[in-house]
């Protein structure tokens, strides 16, 4: 009986045990770049009172999302003029701060935006090394197990006039970084070892004597697989283009009027989902097969109704959701662009939606986080409020989800 007993108690503590899944969130929007998790059991309800694990303020302001590896949590901030930029890691379990090293400090500021931040650009981050990217104003790689800097560079020149935007990305042995700037436009591979540049690509659009607010873009890029080659997916102001992300060699390009792109690529179904911008955002489904200008013969659909500027859609199956920066969620079917439904939440966006577990969570300015299920009827399951508003976006690790807000870093879990 004893051993019996063990033994069933030991099966019941099995089965009590929460279903988890990825345990690190590297880059900006997740393991795929596309804001999908496979966590399961994560809540759905919780308020300042509620399901916080803990809560660890975060000085300055910045507005990096917090990225994930093991125990550590990184993130990225500044002073509020810009003087001073810090790469800040908190402790998974407990919140405590583990480092807050000062990176760069500056002399010289460029104009930003009141919506921007110095701190925009979120961190990629990979067993032992994060790499920080404060735009033209740095970029640094970081020891993880002792916050020493590996290396830095402060020689990629852009003016980005709005502030940086663009998050680094990694492929193989390259930290791909993005300067669509005012003056400038081109994207760079650095080894990610040295900090060397390994290749450096301008922009190929023909901006012809259109101002240079036009110029801008935010965008960070994804890699795919498609028509059995690798490819940079790398939208800028007036255009996207198709890399060869070893080489910088340009595949294909779409053309299309708007700047200031900020919203990171999907792909799926066979198509790249594109957004052109501002000032009137559309969506664009592209075909990633053909070469040179593509425009006219590679785009399968359009939208342009309620597309947000800012914040970056998420697939699940075949179905699209996004919300615009208004506060109007949308439901798209992937394949036709055709709207299933539209919900208006209320708020302003710029957060990217998170999916696990069939849930869309949309962070808003307001402070409110909208959860939806992920079908097609738009059933909002809960509506959270925290004490200050949301400009990164969630990250999601365990059954856990992490939060930052306009002053603090949250746990949130059941």
């Amino acid at each position: 009986m004893p051993r019996f007993a063990s033994t069933l108690v030991a099966v019941l503590c099995l089965f009590a045990l929460p279903a988890v899944g990825d345990e690190n969130w590297p880059q900006f929007r997740g393991p795929g770049g596309d804001g999908l998790s496979d966590s399961m059991g994560l809540p759905i309800v919780w308020s300042e009172t509620e399901n916080v694990v803990w809560k660890t303020p975060i000085h300055g302001r910045g507005h990096s999302s917090p990225v994930i590896w093991g125990r550590q949590i990184w993130m990225t901030t500044a002073t509020e003029d810009g003087r001073q930029m810090f790469a800040v890691c908190v402790d998974r379990d407990t919140g405590e701060v583990l480092y807050d090293l000062r990176l760069f400090e500056n002399q010289e500021l460029q104009i930003t935006h009141a919506v921007n931040s110095f701190a925009s650009p979120t961190p990629v981050v990979e067993p032992d090394r994060v790499y920080v990217h404060f735009g033209a104003y740095g970029t640094a790689c970081l020891d993880t197990r002792s916050g020493r800097t590996i290396w830095s560079r402060r020689d990629l020149p852009c003016n980005h006039f709005r502030g940086p935007g663009s998050s680094p990305f990694l492929f193989d042995d390259l930290v791909i970084l993005h300067y669509d700037g005012f003056d400038v436009q081109y994207v760079a591979a650095l080894d990610k070892t040295s900090g060397e540049t390994v290749w450096k690509t301008d922009r190929s659009t023909d901006f012809g004597d259109c101002d240079g607010d036009l110029r801008k873009a935010f965008c960070t890029p994804i890699v795919i697989e498609a028509a059995g080659r690798q490819q940079l997916i790398s939208p800028g102001a007036q255009a996207a283009m198709a890399y060869d992300p070893r080489t910088g060699d340009e595949l294909w390009k779409v053309r299309w009027p708007e700047h200031s792109s900020a919203s990171r690529p999907l792909f799926g179904h066979g198509l790249v989902f594109l957004n052109t911008g501002f000032a009137k955002a559309q969506l664009w489904a592209v075909r990633p097969d053909g070469r040179g200008d593509v425009t006219g013969t590679h785009v399968v659909w359009k939208l342009a109704k309620s597309v947000p500027s800012k914040p970056s859609p998420v697939m699940v199956g075949e179905l699209i959701f996004m919300v615009d920066d208004g506060g109007v969620a949308s439901c798209v079917a992937a394949k036709t662009g055709r709207i299933v439904w539209q919900k208006r939440l209320g708020g302003d966006y710029s957060a990217s939606p998170v999916c696990a577990e069939g849930r869309v969570y949309f962070c808003s300015q307001q402070a409110a986080t909208t959860v939806i299920e992920a079908g097609r009827q738009p059933e909002i399951l809960a509506v959270n409020r925290l004490d200050d508003g949301f400009m990164a976006s969630p990250a999601v690790a365990g059954n856990a989800l992490f939060l930052r807000t306009s002053t603090h870093l949250y746990r949130i879990q059941r």
